[in-house]
């Protein structure tokens, strides 16, 4: 009985592990918005130290995310820095948290 217990225990320990490592915090700025289809482009923050004698690299493209609830594209607009939480199920990655930086 304890050794099924245990198993338990382990499998779900691994299965919450699993579950949160598929969630990012990320930060970044809005390029485009279509409130039609819950689509939403933003072009991730530059990381790194900034005036770093490191050579100058492209600017990351925009990434188009789906958004799991539209009332989260209400108050943002093109242009706005935000901060966002990604989920990835089945391999889309869907924005499941978004906040305006003020």
């Amino acid at each position: 009985m304890k050794t099924v217990s245990a198993m338990i225990t382990v499998a779900a320990i691994a299965f919450c592990g699993a579950a949160l490592a598929q969630q990012q915090d990320s930060a970044g700025t809005i390029t485009g918005i279509n409130r039609l289809t819950g689509m939403v482009a933003i072009t991730p923050t530059q990381s790194g130290t900034v005036g770093s004698n490191a050579p100058a690299s492209a600017p990351a493209p925009a990434e188009e995310f789906k958004v799991k609830d539209g009332a989260l594209l209400d108050s943002v607009h093109a242009g706005d820095r935000v901060t966002y939480t990604l989920a990835e199920t089945g391999g889309v990655k869907t924005i499941t948290k978004l906040d305006r930086q003020k």
